[in-house]
């Protein structure tokens, strides 16, 4: 169940000391990656940093790290029955996310962090996450369309909902390669709520400069998303009177790592392939066109069809997703999801509507096509099969890549 709004959150953090400064960050794609690049950052530079994120990737607990690595999950499981406790016996009726993210906030505590690093879940000004009262630093990334149905039909009214992270006197970094419109409303709603506007341009020349970086192999995408933590890294180490290191930072970034964000992955002990297939989490129709212009630039260059295995959550728009990723020639394995632990009201779209859509979006589709119904296992396989070494990406959706990940790991 999806139900935004502070109250329920609020109640259950009402006696929870929150001592830990914060990160937070909003957005509609990139936000994961700036996370992940902030906490590396920030650690590397002797912050103790916690960092929570969504949706989980393969257990419950993932979603929360501190230092780099996922909580234990009997420290997770003995916090989340206290915060469960306490929602039953105030009648609080807490949503499921909203549980996860007071476990978070009690975790960081008991662990001592002194910066968490926080993506909102959904929108931002109604979000669990946005009981952070005074963030070092907020961070809104590239925004697109999607959750229309909570958020607005527009990019405009859903910058807007982003914005509702922005605290007075608090910093908010933005990415400079938003539309003119969008960084308007978001310029426009740091005004009206007293926080300073920093648009991340990429000349930072104060302290770490984008100039150091230039030897990371990048797509524009991660660069802008890496530019938008740069600047937030350098804003919230003043707050906390930390020295820079700028080449310790630089060995941060090369280590961190996003899973399902253009990831090379074996699934050799899945089915023999001896090549890396390409798995990424493109879910809406912004995040496949960058999807789709790699797989052009990088994949295509022999002239070969691309074999895809896609999944979609239902309710995505799917034809946005499939029309960056797919050519004519191309091979196409649908398949459905498992459930998802913890989020009961997420499904995904048949395997059946895919390959529809699918094959309208090209009005026809000359290479072959699966449906794999809910067996991600034989999609793998039947791709394998037919790429015959072939290119082959994994995509449509973060929940797929939550599968496919725990296939892998179930197979060690």
């Amino acid at each position: 169940m999806i139900e935004l709004g502070l109250a329920r959150i609020s109640r259950l953090l009402k006696h929870t000391a929150l001592p830990w400064r914060s990160v937070h960050v909003a957005g509609t794609n990139g936000k994961g990656s700036i996370c992940a690049y902030m906490s590396a950052m920030l650690q590397i530079n002797d912050v103790r940093c916690g960092r929570f994120t969504s949706p989980h990737l393969i257990d419950r607990w993932d979603c929360i790290s501190i230092d780099g690595k996922a909580v234990n999950e009997s420290l997770f499981h003995e916090v989340e029955d206290i915060v469960k406790r306490r929602n039953l016996a105030q009648d609080i009726g807490a949503t499921e996310f909203e549980l996860t993210t007071a476990t978070a906030f009690e975790i960081f505590t008991r662990e001592k962090v002194q910066v968490a690093v926080v993506e909102c879940g959904l929108g931002g000004r109604l979000d669990a996450t946005n009981v952070l009262e005074m963030p070092l630093v907020s961070i809104i990334s590239k925004i697109g369309l999607d959750h229309q149905s909570f958020l607005g039909n527009t990019l405009e009214e859903i910058a807007k909902e982003k914005a509702g992270i922005m605290k007075p006197g608090v910093p908010c970094v933005v990415d400079a390669t938003n539309p003119e419109s969008v960084t308007n409303v978001l310029k426009a709603c740091a005004e009206l709520t007293g926080a300073k506007f920093v648009k991340a341009l990429l000349d930072a020349e104060d302290g770490f400069a984008w100039k150091d970086t230039q030897g990371l192999d990048l797509e524009d995408h991660q660069r802008t998303n890496l530019n938008c933590a740069i600047i937030a890294l350098k804003l919230a180490l003043r707050q906390l009177d930390k020295q820079l290191d700028v080449q310790k930072s630089i060995m941060a970034i090369r280590g961190a790592e996003w899973p399902g964000r253009l990831q090379r992955v074996s699934i050799k002990s899945l089915t023999g392939r001896t090549e890396d297939v390409l798995l990424d989490g493109a879910h809406n129709a912004q995040s496949a066109e960058v999807l789709g212009s790699y797989v052009d630039r990088k994949l295509r260059t022999t002239g070969q069809s691309v074999t895809w295995v896609i999944a979609t959550s239902r309710g995505k728009n799917l034809k946005g997703i499939l029309q960056p990723l797919l050519k004519p020639e191309d091979n196409v394995a649908a398949v459905e999801f498992g459930s998802v632990d913890g989020m009961p009201w997420i499904s995904p779209a048949t395997a059946m509507s895919i390959l529809k859509t699918a094959k309208g979006v090209l009005e026809g589709l000359d290479g072959q096509r699966y449906d794999a119904g809910c067996d991600v296992l034989g999609a793998l396989r039947w791709a394998t099969e037919i790429s015959a070494g072939g290119p082959l990406v994994i995509a449509g959706s973060l929940y797929l890549v939550s599968d496919v990940t725990r296939v892998l790991r179930d197979a060690r």
